[in-house]
């Protein structure tokens, strides 16, 4: 279960999310919400009551001259109870 949520997404709009009991992680292609809830749970031992997923598209890049592409993925934001926090860093 836990290959599912790669790990924390750790930005300044996440960190702000997380005062609200938000947080945001990476997550595998083809995971869904109740993989992800049930990976967190076991991970971190929290109960997420809501979950939501984003797909997050490629972007263009330059990278010594050539042009390419990121790679894009799925995020995931986790939503917990006032009384649950998740220690990511």
């Amino acid at each position: 279960m836990a290959t599912y949520v790669l790990g924390p997404r750790v930005t300044e709009k996440t960190a702000r999310g997380s005062e609200n009991n938000v947080y945001t992680f990476n997550i595998s292609r083809n995971a869904d919400k109740r993989r992800v809830a049930r990976a967190i749970k076991e991970i971190y031992g929290v109960v997420p009551f809501q979950v939501r997923i984003i797909s997050v598209r490629n972007k263009g890049v330059f990278f010594r001259g050539k042009r390419g592409k990121t790679s894009g993925g799925k995020k995931a934001y986790v939503y917990l109870r006032k009384e649950d926090k998740i220690e990511v860093l």
